[in-house]
């Protein structure tokens, strides 16, 4: 008798503990617009807060999660053709440029872009999340412009770069003391899968990680394979 009612009491608290309504804060797949900027060869060039390998891997995850989550996204350059190159490989390999339509600017504001503002606004998202290159000039500039326009703007830091630690760092906190939020590449990926019993995205979700993901894609391969021994 006493095994039953344990049992009742553990499947109750289980219903309740999923019942209960996450923060408005959080990201899921449906409340946000995703946009990267200048992901280009020229832009990161001169990147130093952060190295380029690490800043691929960053921007393929966040790339790869929107692809994995249906995440409405929006890839612009600035002067492709003429000065600032292709789009990094990592981002291609998730949005073909043939059939993604990328959105070329000469603006260093997208969000003064005709055709980008557009594009982005057009999702009908109140929450838009930015990565890219400059952080102190491309993602400055559209963050403050998004978030006096009324939206709630998120910036993935880790996938953006700029000419100095410095520049990065006092471009951060400018975004942040003005109201927008911070956050990584792994917690926007992992904000997105939020509960490893969604099954139909676990394995591309692993699978991701295993190939972007530095020690914590390691740490996965080990446990995945010791585990199936």
């Amino acid at each position: 008798m006493k095994a039953k009612i344990f049992i009742a009491l553990a499947i109750l608290m289980t219903h309740s503990g999923f019942a209960q309504k996450p923060s408005p804060e959080l990201l899921d797949p449906t409340n946000h617009t995703l946009v990267l900027i200048d992901h280009e060869s020229q832009m990161a060039f001169a990147v130093r807060n952060i190295t380029i390998d690490e800043l691929r891997n960053n921007t393929a995850m966040v790339a790869g999660a929107s692809k994995i989550f249906k995440v409405p996204t929006v890839v612009t350059t600035v002067a492709e053709e003429s000065f600032s190159g292709p789009v990094f490989p990592e981002i291609e390999s998730f949005y073909p440029k043939a059939t993604s339509n990328f959105i070329d600017r000469t603006t260093m504001n997208a969000w003064e872009d005709a055709n980008a503002y557009k594009a982005i606004t057009g999702k009908g998202k109140k929450k838009i999340v930015l990565a890219g290159l400059w952080t102190s000039v491309c993602i400055v500039g559209p963050a403050l412009s998004a978030l006096s326009d009324g939206y709630e703007v998120y910036v993935i830091t880790d996938a953006s770069g700029d000419v100095s630690i410095e520049s990065h760092n006092q471009a951060v906190t400018r975004m942040v003391q003005a109201g927008i939020k911070p956050m990584t590449s792994i917690q926007y990926l992992l904000e997105l899968q939020r509960d490893w019993g969604r099954q139909e995205t676990y394995v591309p979700v692993t699978d991701l990680v295993k190939k972007y993901g530095g020690g914590y894609g390691i740490g996965i391969i080990y446990a995945h394979t010791m585990l199936s021994h």
